[in-house]
């Protein structure tokens, strides 16, 4: 599946290897983003692929549909042929299962999303807004040639969610929980904005961890040893295991980023007499901090609140980072001062009923978002 489509000074090519890029021209188009992060970098991406994380024979195929201005990059979005929808934290496990009732195939399909990351950020990747217009259209020509079910960008920016529905995509609304870092000069200080028992509470959960013997240590990407990260892998695969799924990242994808964008990692290590007993994984730049992952070798009570989320704010007041992102779901983040936030993703289905269907659900899943949304912000955990 490799189109050439003309659009006007635009050659288009489909790339199944950022090699064929390179990091300058990649990193070069990136940093004209506004909303750009890490997880788009060439570093983040071709680690994905040269690790085997996400490559062919794990389900994701890269198809990244690029745009060229002679010799120079225009425009690009990361897309995968994508065999199965694990990975994806947008859940479309029901659409496909309609699909195989009906006798229809629905996998492989058209993806645009960074592998395992449910993070907003462009997708439609372009040096203006003549490129970005043109890399919509030859998103249409690719998806009408492909014959495949469907095409589905996850976590882009709200702009580009409004010209995906212009071309014809259904959106559909998704909820996160974000911390906001009000300048706050402490942990004590961001403390005593929320409400009194949200306070105790979050002083008692630490106190706990301290009381069980156990220290912390915040490690940026450049001073994690092999060590570090094979013991932060190690927990990396319990959390998995512990949940009866098959762990995604390998270890040479860890030690690769480690190696090539070690300036926004921060590896958090619990320690108890001596010994690493938990970590926690983060991505960051200058203005956001992205919780990723955490898991545990040993069981202590409060342990996943203090490596995964407090020692991370305390990461953001100290560097005056202005967002915390934690993930992926999480309604208890509220009681630690996150707030609700709507990110989106766009859909288009090839079959003309079930596009129908799928607009109709999205109507409704999306009035009671905006309510679950609405009830959330009626019980700030903040004064």
């Amino acid at each position: 599946m490799r189109p050439t489509l003309d659009n006007r000074d635009y050659r288009t090519r489909i790339i199944s290897s950022l090699a064929e890029i390179g990091q300058p021209a990649w990193d070069g188009l990136l940093a004209s983003q506004e909303g750009a992060n890490p997880f788009l970098s060439y570093a983040f991406l071709h680690a994905l692929h040269e690790s085997g994380s996400a490559a062919d024979d794990t389900g994701w195929q890269p198809q990244y549909l690029t745009l060229w201005r002679g010799d120079a990059l225009a425009a690009a979005l990361p897309m995968y042929a994508k065999f199965h929808s694990y990975g994806e934290y947008v859940f479309d496990w029901a659409w496909a299962d309609a699909y195989r009732r009906n006798g229809l195939d629905y996998y492989p399909k058209l993806l645009s999303a960074i592998p395992f990351t449910p993070v907003t950020g462009p997708r439609l990747i372009a040096v203006d807004a003549d490129a970005r217009a043109a890399l919509v259209k030859a998103l249409q020509g690719v998806q009408q040639a492909s014959g495949l079910s469907s095409t589905h960008l996850l976590y882009p920016t709200g702009s580009e969610a409004a010209l995906l529905e212009e071309a014809g995509f259904l959106l559909r609304k998704g909820v996160q929980f974000h911390w906001q870092n009000e300048g706050y000069d402490g942990f004590e200080q961001f403390l005593s904005t929320l409400e009194q028992k949200k306070r105790k509470n979050i002083r008692a959960e630490r106190r706990k961890v301290a009381e069980a013997g156990i220290t912390m240590r915040r490690l940026r990407g450049r001073d994690a040893t092999e060590a570090d990260w094979r013991f932060f892998k190690r927990c990396y695969d319990r959390t998995y295991s512990g949940h009866y799924s098959t762990p995604y990242l390998n270890l040479d994808f860890f030690l690769r980023i480690g190696e090539t964008m070690p300036d926004n990692l921060l590896l958090v290590i619990a320690e108890r007499a001596g010994r690493p007993v938990a970590s926690s994984l983060l991505v960051h730049d200058r203005d956001a901090l992205y919780g990723r992952y955490w898991g545990c070798i040993e069981q202590h009570p409060c342990l996943h609140f203090e490596t995964a989320y407090y020692q991370p704010l305390e990461f953001c007041i100290e560097q005056r980072i202005a967002a915390f992102e934690g993930g992926a779901q999480g309604e208890h983040k509220m009681a630690r001062g996150f707030l609700p936030q709507q990110t989106w993703s766009a859909h288009w289905l090839a079959h003309a009923g079930f596009a129908d269907a799928v607009e109709r659900f999205l109507a409704q899943e999306g009035k009671g978002v905006e309510a679950y949304v609405g009830e959330l912000n009626e019980r700030s955990p903040f004064k």
